[in-house]
């Protein structure tokens, strides 16, 4: 089983996992990156979320594999909206991260399942450069063949504009917290160690979905 948990809280999970369990034999959960040796997780809510989620994982008596992924690649399409109306992406700023594309997490996740080893194993999965969100841009006007600019808003604006658009406060929270996270320069080759192939890079990325930016 792949499970990805789609929510701000981990509230039922444990009712979830027994489900599973009865069942499956082996979980692989979709985690983050962000949820590591350095303390600083605690204070960021979709980061703490994950680690409680890991930690109902283990208990739960399955076989469980844990995928801690960078930043998903795919979160760009979230732009398309904004590149296709004037050409820039305005949001608040958020420090460069290796981000990775969602096939090569696809790929791994396809794989532990079945593989030797991957019990009770934790891996990193980024992509190979650390990227900022300027330079994901510039790479997505590439790809579609047209200059692209970010501009970077406050985070007050950022908060005003999501809430006025609908999302749900607690939503608004946990993503404007990701503009607190540091910068990381972390780069795995877990990618290629696990597929046989190397990650993906963002210019890939934007290159395998230049038609959603048109």
């Amino acid at each position: 089983m792949f499970l990805v948990w789609p929510f701000l809280t981990s509230e039922g999970a444990q009712d979830v996992l027994a489900t599973i369990a009865g069942s499956a034999r082996r979980l692989v959960y979709l985690s983050s990156s962000g949820v590591n040796e350095d303390a600083g997780w605690r204070t960021d809510p979709i980061y703490r979320l994950h680690a409680e989620m890991e930690s109902l994982i283990k208990a739960s008596g399955l076989e469980w594999t844990i995928l801690r992924a960078d930043t998903i690649a795919s979160n760009a399409l979230g732009w398309a909206g904004q590149i296709r109306q004037d050409g820039v992406v305005r949001g608040p700023g958020i420090a460069p991260t290796a981000v990775v594309h969602q096939a090569d997490v696809a790929a791994v996740a396809a794989r532990v399942p079945t593989g030797d080893g991957h019990a009770g194993a934790t891996h990193v999965l980024t992509g190979p450069h650390v990227v900022s969100r300027a330079g994901q841009v510039r790479l997505i006007g590439e790809a579609i063949g047209r200059p692209l600019r970010f501009e970077e808003v406050p985070v007050e604006a950022a908060r005003e504009r999501m809430l006025a658009d609908g999302r749900p406060p607690a939503l608004v929270e946990a993503l404007l917290a990701s503009t607190r996270r540091p910068r990381s320069d972390l780069v795995t080759s877990t990618v290629e160690q696990i597929t046989g192939r190397p990650a993906r890079t963002f210019r890939q990325w934007a290159a395998d979905h230049a038609d959603a930016f048109r």
